[in-house]
């Protein structure tokens, strides 16, 4: 007991360290990087310093993204609900101050469960098509595959009036290219009865 006791101590210390050693980590709360290792937690370094942070729920349904800058400052939380096959039905993100910006569904091709469309929604102003009655997206991203099935970079159309890809949300889709946690999707619809997003 007294061994355990010490070990948690010893961990606890060099967390401390770790944090007083770099100011800028302040910004960040102390479970962001403590807790880097288990089946659960993955982080990403990135080559300009900035760090990812991937946490999951353990019944694995939702995974949560953290995006940090270099000097440890809160970007952009982006929390993803997950279906049975280890794909994302739908997401959040929010900005650094955890305020919700966009909200994401994803559509996927009724044989393959191969990604097809992404569809973002403005949180803060709430489109509405006056033909259809039914909310708009303020951008989408269609996604094809080549004869390998792999995944093409998406092709990006804005639907906000006099706005750009960049000016909406940074011109980049919400999908996540890997599996931080190396789990491949298992090939299967989401909804075996759905039909593809937009037909």
């Amino acid at each position: 007991m007294r061994a355990m006791i010490r070990i948690a101590n010893w961990k606890i210390a060099v967390a401390s360290l770790v944090l007083m050693a770099s100011p800028a980590m302040s910004a960040t709360t102390s479970d962001d990087f403590n807790a880097v290792d288990g089946p659960n937690v993955r982080v990403t370094r990135h080559e300009d310093g900035g760090r990812t942070l991937f946490t999951r729920t353990p019944d694995k349904r939702t995974l949560t993204k953290k995006t940090f800058s270099a000097d440890g400052v809160l970007c952009m939380v982006t929390i993803y609900r997950m279906d049975d096959n280890g794909n994302p039905l739908g997401c959040k993100i929010l900005d650094g101050q955890k305020s919700e910006l966009f909200k994401v569904s994803y559509g996927y091709h009724k044989e393959t469960g191969r990604l097809e469309e992404e569809r973002m929604f403005d949180s803060r102003v709430k489109r509405i098509d006056k033909d259809t009655g039914k909310e708009m997206p303020v951008h989408r991203f269609i996604y094809t595959y080549d004869a390998q099935g792999k995944r093409s970079a998406p092709i990006s159309i804005t639907l906000t009036p006099g706005k750009n890809a960049n000016e909406v949300f940074g011109g980049r889709a919400s999908a996540l290219e890997n599996n931080p946690f190396g789990e491949e999707p298992r090939a299967k619809p989401t909804n075996p009865k759905a039909r593809p997003v937009g037909r």
